[in-house]
């Protein structure tokens, strides 16, 4: 995992340790003579702000009052805060903020196009100014803001570059010689290039901290970034090894994977619930070709089905005509974080044709007529189907959106717990009189096409059915048709009293059922009569007048499809389905 993280850096990053990309907001500027001048908002209007590559990256930064070099937040560099800030983060702040300017006095006595830098920083009337204007354009005190010096960037300068890489190269050697000295007695050296890095297999002096991971504050990181690899508690080591050392990687190797999952985190990820899905390919992938895109957007249907997109992209994949290397391969990572620590969930690779030919099954197994019988459904967005087992999406585990993930990308069977919540959400719906959900039903339907067996399973209804537990549901599905076209809007009809109990023991149900169905029968005119008692029959001869006594969950789910195809059946008014004699108003049942 962290090999191909590294792989891609190398192919797509200009990554280098002790530099790094960072979001930033604001751009001040100041003149020759170390005077303010202006500040301007950067990455437009949304206030997102700017990537900005080539940020000198402090390393070490867990505590000790330091600052990132250049680079840095409103807090630390013009000293912005709330006005309410607690005492002891003002005094954090503070001490960041003298940290922040001796090592710019230290660069500036080196590098003479940072002396305005320095001139600026010592005048307590500029900084005042500053914060005036940071203030008028509501900026945040957590806000990354950089300079632009007498009208230059000092990032892209090169003696700026080099004092920042000849600083930290010193002060990591003052480091290692200081943990070297206060090491105990009878502890391993962690340095000295006498261990392996695990990534490139070269002797190395690990890097005793790795960079940390941003981006996962929407699914239980922090704000500040989180530890992909780290050893902060005595439980995480092993034979006296301090920190990253036992998991020993140098300085390069550390810096390519951070850089490279972090860009992906930024630009090529997905929120699932309660975690962040990023994806990427050993070769480049065009977006209109990346499957992973249109499982979680499909195409339009006026453009094309999702599933026929999958399904040509592999033909042509096949047969050569397609400008996407054949030998690809893709790399999926499901993330979240906790208490400061990036957790991987899952992580898949494989070829890029395997990627594709199971996202073709998935739309094709979710396929499911559509409520109204006018045609199929249109392709469910992924987050559609996993908002389909819960009241809302916000109340839908981590887990199992991360599994369900594993599931439409690894061609892999749906878990029956699944089903279980989507027919509690399904019954939910039927009560409250809400109208069917598609990926609900397309979710149901592909449980039993993934489970494997010949369960009979198509996108609209199947008359012929080999199970009773399906058409025991479109049998309770035309007794509703049948009330409705007899008694009108009744309220709490058959389906709102009688469908959990007869989806659940149907042999002490549907007869009953069924023998006041003459009732309804003699208030229809003949035509309709005789229409209703003809599909009730038909159902009833399929069953052989032998209900089951109970159903387990997948006989329910059996149940459900049944009455759910049944319903849009007689929607449509088709014939062969709904009869060409009556209406779709007369028979279309509870919604």
């Amino acid at each position: 995992m962290l090999h191909e993280l590294v792989a891609y850096a190398e192919k797509e990053l200009d990554s280098e340790p002790g530099f790094t990309t960072r979001t930033v907001r604001w751009l001040v500027e100041i003149s020759a003579a170390g005077e303010f001048v202006n500040v301007l908002p950067l990455g437009g209007e949304d206030g997102r702000g700017e990537q900005t590559p080539r940020c000198p990256d402090m390393h070490g930064m867990v505590a000790g009052g330091r600052a990132h070099f250049l680079v840095e937040t409103l807090q630390t560099v013009a000293l912005f805060w709330k006005s309410n800030e607690k005492p002891e983060r003002v005094a954090g702040f503070e001490k960041k903020h003298s940290f922040f300017r001796d090592m710019v006095e230290q660069a500036a006595s080196k590098v003479q196009p940072l002396s305005p830098l320095k001139v600026f920083l010592a005048d307590e009337g500029q900084l005042a100014a500053l914060r005036e204007r940071l203030g008028q354009a509501s900026a945040k005190p957590t806000d990354w803001m950089r300079w632009r010096i007498a009208g230059a960037d000092p990032l892209t300068q090169a003696e700026v570059q080099g004092w920042w890489r000849a600083w930290r190269e010193a002060d990591l050697g003052q480091g290692a010689s200081a943990a070297k000295s206060t090491r105990g007695k009878g502890k391993p050296a962690p340095g000295d290039g006498g261990m392996i890095c695990f990534l490139t297999g070269e002797r190395t002096t690990p890097l005793p901290t790795h960079g940390k991971i941003t981006g996962l504050s929407g699914v239980g990181g922090l704000g500040t970034g989180d530890v992909m690899v780290g050893f902060d508690k005595d439980a995480f080591c092993s034979y006296g090894l301090e920190q990253s050392s036992n998991a020993a990687m140098n300085d390069k190797a550390v810096s390519k994977y951070v850089e490279a999952l972090k860009h992906l985190v930024k630009n090529h990820s997905r929120k699932l619930a309660g975690a962040l899905v990023v994806h990427w390919f050993k070769e480049p992938v065009p977006v209109e070709d990346d499957p992973l895109a249109f499982l979680a957007e499909p195409p339009e249907r006026t453009e094309a089905a999702a599933w026929l997109t999958a399904r040509e992209i592999l033909e042509s994949l096949r047969s050569g005509k397609r400008p996407v290397p054949p030998q690809n391969r893709y790399y999926a990572m499901t993330l979240s974080g906790a208490s400061g620590r990036v957790m991987v969930r899952d992580w898949m690779e494989g070829p890029f044709e395997d990627l594709v030919t199971r996202i073709h099954q998935w739309f094709s197994d979710l396929e499911i007529v559509a409520r109204k019988g006018d045609g199929l459904a249109r392709e469910p967005k992924f987050m559609a189907v996993c908002g389909a087992l819960a009241r809302e999406l916000k109340d839908l585990p981590a887990s199992t959106s991360a599994n369900l993930w594993r599931v439409a990308l690894a061609g892999l069977p749906i878990p029956l717990p699944f089903v279980a919540q989507a027919l509690s959400r399904f019954r939910s719906d039927l009560l409250d009189d809400e109208s069917f959900n598609h990926a609900r039903m397309g979710l149901i339907k592909a449980y039993y096409i993934r489970k494997g067996g010949n369960h009979g399973m198509s996108a609209y209804l199947n008359k012929e059915h080999p199970e009773s537990a399906y058409q025991c549901g479109r049998l309770l599905a035309m007794l509703a048709g049948l009330q409705r076209a007899a008694l009108g809007d009744v309220g709490a009809g058959v389906v709102q009293r009688y469908y959990v109990a007869a989806s659940q023991t149907p042999g002490l149900t549907l007869g009953r059922l069924v023998a006041n169905a003459k009732n309804h029968l003699n208030k229809l005119e003949g035509g309709l009569a005789f229409w209703f008692e003809d599909q009730i029959a038909e159902i009833m001869g399929r069953i052989q007048d032998r209900f089951p006594r109970t159903l387990d969950m997948e006989g329910q789910g059996l149940f459900a499809l049944g009455y759910y195809q049944q319903i849009a059946a007689n929607r449509a008014g088709k014939k062969g389905e709904a009869g060409a004699t009556t209406t779709t108003e007369s028979i279309e049942g509870e919604a």
